[in-house]
C-alpha cells in the first residue's frame, strides 16, 4: 500500500511539474522568422500578443500593409494563420511549430509546398 501511494505522489508531481512548465510559454513580443523560399530567404518580424492560449499576430507585408492574425499556444505547441492580399486574390497562410525559450521552428505551407521555419525572440 505504501508503494502504490509513493507512485501515485510521485506520477502527481511529475504531471505538476509538466503542466506547470507548459504554462510559462509566452511568445509576446517581436519574433524574426526567417524561412527559405522557392524565391530565396525572406525574414520577416512579427510581434504576437498572448493572453492565455490565444494569440494575436501582427506583420507588416512588402508592401507596408499591416497583416493581421490569430492563433493558439498550447503548451509549447503554437499554430497560427494569416491571410495575405495579394494581386492574384487573397491567401491563407497556417503556421504551425514549437516553443523553445526565445526561439521556434516550424513549417508553413507556402505555394502548396511545405516550407520550413525558424524565429528568434527580438530583444
Amino acid at each position: 500500500m505504501k508503494f502504490q501511494k509513493a507512485v501515485v505522489l510521485v506520477l502527481g508531481l511529475l504531471l505538476a511539474g509538466t503542466f506547470a512548465a507548459a504554462q510559462k510559454v509566452n511568445v509576446t513580443g517581436d519574433w524574426e522568422l526567417t524561412m527559405t523560399t522557392p524565391r530565396g530567404e525572406m525574414k520577416t518580424v512579427y510581434t504576437f500578443t498572448q493572453d492565455g492560449e490565444k494569440l494575436a499576430v501582427k506583420t507588416t507585408g512588402r508592401n507596408g500593409q499591416e497583416i493581421t492574425g490569430t492563433g493558439t499556444v498550447k503548451g509549447n505547441e503554437i499554430e497560427w494563420s494569416i491571410t495575405r492580399s495579394t494581386p492574384r486574390g487573397e491567401f491563407t497562410s497556417t503556421y504551425k511549430g514549437k516553443v523553445e525559450g526565445d526561439k521556434m521552428s516550424g513549417t508553413v505551407e507556402f505555394m502548396q509546398n511545405p516550407v520550413e521555419w525558424t524565429a528568434v525572440r527580438k530583444k
